[in-house]
Parts: C-alpha cells; structure tokens; sequence
C-alpha cells in the first residue's frame, strides 16, 4: 500500500513516524500494492487528531481518532477501520470480486462482535418539496428545525444542494452536478 503522511500544525519526528506507519502497516494485508492510505495527523489545542483515509478499489474506508498519544489516536483508528471492514466485508467482497478480505482475520484483539450479514435498513422515508433559496437562508432553516443537514434547490441554477453542520461548528455546501 502507498502511505502518505500530511502533518498539519504539528512536526513529527521521524522515529514518530516510522512508529506511526510500523503500526498502520498491520493492515497492508487486506490491500494491494497500488491501494492509497492517506494519514493526517494535526493537532487542535492539546489534543492530536489523526485520520486515516484507503481508497481500496473505488471505496473509501475512514477513520478518525482524538488523543493526547498519537499511538493511542492509532489504536483507535486500527479498531475503527478493523470494525469497519468486518461489518462490510461480504458486501465489499461482492462489489469488487477481488476476494482481498477472504482470509481475514481481525487486527484487534478484543473486537466487538458485528453481523457481517446485516443489511442496511430505511426505517423512515421522506418526501419535501425543495424550496430555492440562498445557502445562508438554508442554514437558517437548518438551525431552526434543529437537524445537522438541509436539502434545498440553488435558485441560480435550480439544483439541488446541500448544507450541513461539520465536527468544528462550521458549515459545509454539497453542490450537485
């Protein structure tokens, strides 16, 4: 696997590094040579964020962590991405035939035990007119009716977009081609 490592508002120390990557590399069995692992590692008050992103085979698998030990912010991260894999591993294996995780065995020692069966259910659907208007004006909705995203048409281009609440409090616009 091709591993880049972005240090943002933070130095890392090449023994760091390298101690970061030997703990990262356990999963390089699930992956081929040409997969990408992005590593980001920043710091945000005392606390450092590490977030790990593959792209394996068109899907993304992610996974963040907050710590004040970067090797501990690893840990973390190494569970989420094992759990992940677990709970998607038959459809992931369906969907790209590549059988990469056919041998699999966890990297965690105590994983939590997830239904590699269960599929994804919608318990509730829901049907609104899309309003246009400005994305500030849709941030106003959003706030008043409490939710963390809102649907609403651009009026200069009547598509459809998006806003929604991030981790920092700011917001975020998803623009549909």
């Amino acid at each position: 696997m091709k591993y880049n490592v972005i240090c943002k508002q933070i130095e890392l120390a090449d023994n760091s590094k390298e101690k970061l990557l030997a703990k990262i590399r356990r999963i390089d069995r699930f992956f081929s040579d040409s997969d990408d692992c992005k590593i980001v590692v920043s710091q945000q008050r005392n606390q450092i964020i590490l977030e790990i992103t593959i792209l394996y085979k068109g899907f993304f698998i992610r996974a963040e962590a907050r710590n004040e030990d970067l090797q501990v912010a690893a840990d973390i991260c190494l569970e989420n991405i094992d759990r992940q894999i677990r709970k998607n591993k038959t459809k992931l294996e369906k969907s790209v035939k590549g059988g990469g995780f056919e041998n699999y065995m966890p990297i965690v020692d105590s994983p939590d035990e997830v239904d590699e069966e269960s599929e994804f259910k919608i318990i509730k659907r829901k049907r609104f007119v899309s309003k246009p208007m400005s994305a500030e004006e849709a941030v106003l909705q959003m706030n008043m009716l409490g939710h963390d995203f809102f649907v609403f048409a651009n009026p200069q281009t009547m598509e459809t977009n998006i806003v929604y609440r991030r981790k920092d409090g700011n917001y975020g616009l998803i623009e549909a081609d």
